[in-house]
């Protein structure tokens, strides 16, 4: 096994233990009583009522089809969580927050919002070979900026979760965003305008690998 496909692995067994029964349908998805507890202490009596909003939306979605799923996926983070800067809620220039932290506090950045709508998906049944996390530059503010793109076929044009638009819209509808690079927990790819581009090596992964780890170590 890959080392990149070793730390998913792991990545899906511990963040079951977080979250998830091992082996549990995403229709029974359940948040233990401890962890809704631990995230009040951490983050605050808001906590518990959003990670409840998660579950419940993450259980009811599991009949829908993949469109249906992206549509409420995108509204719940887009709509129930505010965009604060990592530096105004972490201290520091660059942070990624894993799901239940973006969740329990309320806030978060681009990257935020990009990864907890990727790690949703999953959860309600998407398959991973659809999504990648994407690194843009964001023209209207001049800023690089990250979003979810979700492939119905490998080669075909993506469809773009952004948190600066409610919209979920095709890539050549989105002239205000030049694509930079793309990965998941498959690998990383050059990004184009229409489908993945080239597989490269992973060493610009720092941040995801990072990411995994404090999921992997997460003590709720």
């Amino acid at each position: 096994m890959q080392k990149t496909g070793l730390i998913i692995w792991i990545l899906g067994i511990l963040f079951g233990l977080i979250v998830f029964r091992p082996g549990m349908a995403a229709d029974r998805f359940h948040i233990d009583e401890e962890v809704l507890k631990k995230a009040e202490e951490r983050f605050g009596r808001a906590a518990p009522a959003r990670l409840i909003s998660w579950e419940n939306l993450i259980r009811q979605g599991q009949g829908n089809s993949d469109l249906e799923k992206l549509e409420k996926v995108n509204s719940f983070f887009n709509r129930s969580l505010s965009y604060v800067d990592d530096i105004q809620i972490w201290g520091v220039n660059d942070y990624w927050a894993t799901p239940i932290e973006f969740i329990s506090l309320g806030a978060g950045d681009c990257e935020d919002y990009a990864i907890a709508k990727y790690f949703t998906l999953k959860a309600m049944g998407v398959s991973e070979s659809k999504l990648n996390i994407a690194y843009v530059k964001a023209l209207e503010i001049n800023k690089p900026h990250m979003v979810l793109s979700y492939y119905s076929k490998p080669a075909e044009e993506p469809l773009i979760l952004d948190n600066l638009i409610h919209a979920i819209k095709p890539s050549s509808q989105r002239s205000d965003l030049v694509p930079i690079f793309s990965f998941n927990g498959s690998g990383l790819w050059m990004a184009q305008q229409r489908g993945r581009g080239d597989m490269t090596a992973s060493s610009r992964l720092r941040k995801w690998r990072e990411l995994l780890t404090r999921i992997s170590e997460e003590k709720f």
